[in-house]
């Protein structure tokens, strides 16, 4: 049994999210949570939302709350839908806890102690209007790269470019709107990354197995221009960790916060701080997953993102984490594994929380149950390429993958047995030809099934388990058990029991893509045995001669015409 640290990129607390969001990070992670527990590893999955920085203050100040009072209210909202989707968090934390800030303020000191942390004074956008110097999210304009015209101070997300707010064209307030802007100064602490440079590029050389997508980003951000750049981890806002504290080796950074793109993901090892209270254990329980003196070591951290996301994951937290242990005292554990994803895009566009353009976890969940969403988001994982969302696609994947392959085989198999056999898996004939075939193709197929959820190979493993369920449809058209009654009933008593023990282990194979879908299959067949067919033959006789089932309520329905063309025209424009 192996230890797998495993986090997704933490959402924005500013509203709900959409679904590329959703399979950009959170659910291709907990789909590896699940299958890495059902093969008996010990595994911690970590998410919290992202509470600091400008989309908080911007989303309260629309909202008419206080700040915190509506992170309070939001983090709420997005664990109910996390819920509704079944993600298994180990725990679900938040950026602005007690945990994230003690830490934060202390690897500060630390990079500080390693001389990574230098005092800058920047010329920075101030804003008459509002009367405050504008953080770089608070400032808009065109992008001099791509020319999208809703591009941020610090990054355009059309084209993932880092920016300054002075590179923009025409820049105008995130608040007011307002143009009449000026540069003035003022003072920020700065990470000199430019000094990691070196052991950042060394430490990604041994990163051979990363997906391209993950290191091609990363060079271009290490190599790009002058290569990497200090990056200031200090803005001027009202909400978020304070600079100044007790203890601080800097002096004046009075009205100051840490930079969310520096405080988020240290938010990582608060979660895992925060679960250990939560789970009334011991006060460093959580550091035996994050400190390689304590225990980390034999851990296997993986993360899950989106491409927008690689560069801070490869180069500025693992910065942070390296310098804080600069003698060696703070051995954090560095990622071994960071999958990222292009992105979904929505009928012909593209997903946008600003825009609210697509279509959101709520009203995903209003419309169908989550098993719908997760087989078709994880079936068709933007992980080469950029993927699109259509109702079209949606329909046929659901209805023949869900209703036809999956549904379909349940529904036959334990309908024939009540009716010639009863409720209970029936006893008679013996496994021949045809049924060791099936058990030596199945073997070849959950081998296969296995290798791509290794590799977190995400649609290819959904392939390889549609593949699965297709061997029991060709099964029961082969050896036609309801023509073998009529000649055999003893043979065809062990055909069905066959087929009976495949719905088990359909249930337990499925049950990362299909959670909910995998247990109504186990309640059908009377069992609480989820245990991996290691043994495929032994699984194929684990619902013994006697044992009861019970035919279940339909698995999937189909999706009609009318509902596809309800929904498309229900979502056509932008999110009300």
């Amino acid at each position: 049994m192996a230890r797998h640290l495993i986090t997704s990129a933490i959402p924005y607390i500013n509203g709900i999210k959409h679904l590329g969001n959703l399979v950009g990070s959170q659910l291709p992670a907990d789909l590896y949570a699940r299958y890495l527990r059902g093969r008996g590893h010990e595994v911690l999955y970590l998410c919290a939302t992202d509470e600091h920085g400008t989309p908080a203050e911007l989303a309260a100040a629309k909202a008419g709350k206080p700040v915190d009072e509506y992170c309070a209210e939001m983090w709420s909202v997005q664990k109910r839908l996390s819920d509704g989707f079944r993600l298994g968090f180990d725990h679900f934390g938040r950026s602005s806890s007690p945990q994230n800030r003690r830490l934060t303020q202390h690897l500060a000191v630390r990079l500080h102690e390693a001389g990574l942390i230098e005092e800058v004074r920047e010329k920075q956008v101030y804003s008459k209007a509002d009367g405050r110097f504008l953080p770089d999210r608070y400032i808009e304009g065109t992008c001099p790269n791509c020319g999208y015209d809703k591009a941020r101070g610090d990054q355009c997300e059309n084209c993932t470019k880092q920016l300054d707010p002075t590179d923009l064209i025409a820049p105008r307030s995130a608040i007011s709107g307002a143009t009449d802007l000026e540069v003035r100064e003022t003072r920020h602490l700065y990470l000199r990354q430019s000094v990691m440079r070196r052991a950042l590029s060394d430490w990604i050389d041994t990163k051979a197995d990363w997906p391209l997508l993950t290191t091609s980003i990363a060079r271009k951000w290490l190599n790009d221009g002058d290569g990497l750049q200090d990056r200031g981890i200090t803005r001027d806002l009202d909400w978020g960790i304070p600079v100044q504290f007790e203890g601080a080796p800097w002096q004046g950074m009075e009205g100051k916060v840490f930079y969310v793109w520096f405080d988020a993901p240290i938010e990582y090892l608060a979660c895992a701080a925060e679960w250990a209270e939560a789970q009334g254990l011991e006060a460093e329980a959580w550091e035996r997953w994050w400190r390689t003196d304590k225990g980390a070591a034999d851990v296997r951290y993986t993360q899950f993102m989106g491409k927008d996301n690689v560069p801070f994951h490869t180069l500025s937290f693992p910065a942070t984490l390296m310098g804080a242990n600069h003698d060696g005292t703070e051995p954090w554990k560095l990622v071994d594994y960071i999958k990222s994803f292009n992105y979904l895009n929505y009928d012909g566009g593209q997903f946008s929380t600003s825009q609210g353009r697509g279509v959101f976890m709520d009203d995903a969940l209003d419309i169908l149950p989550a098993d719908y969403w997760r087989w078709w988001l994880l079936s068709h994982a933007p992980e080469n390429s950029d993927s699109e969302f259509t109702w079209e696609n949606f329909q046929a994947s659901v209805n023949k993958d869900l209703a036809d392959v999956l549904g379909n085989f349940v529904s036959r198999v334990t309908k024939f047995c009540r009716s010639k056999f009863g409720e209970a898996v029936p006893e008679g004939g013996v496994y021949g030809p045809q049924e060791q075939a099936l058990t030596d193709r199945l073997s070849a197929r959950i081998g296969d099934y296995e290798a791509h959820m290794e590799a977190i190979e995400i649609r290819k493993a959904a392939g390889a388990l549609r593949a699965i369920w297709v061997e029991g449809n060709e099964y029961l058209q082969e050896a036609a058990p309801w023509a073998t009654f009529k000649e055999d009933p003893a043979q065809a008593a062990a055909q069905i029991r066959l087929a009976l023990n495949l719905v088990r282990l359909y249930a337990v194979l499925s049950a990362p893509f299909i959670p909910d879908a995998a247990q109504a299959m186990l309640t059908a067949m009377k069992t609480d045995d989820t245990s991996w067919p290691d043994d495929v033959p032994a699984a194929l006789g684990h619902l013994a001669p006697g044992h009861a089932f019970e035919v279940p309520d339909v698995l999937f329905a189909k999706i009609t015409d009318e509902a596809r063309e309800d929904w498309q025209a229900r979502f056509s424009g932008t999110r009300g």
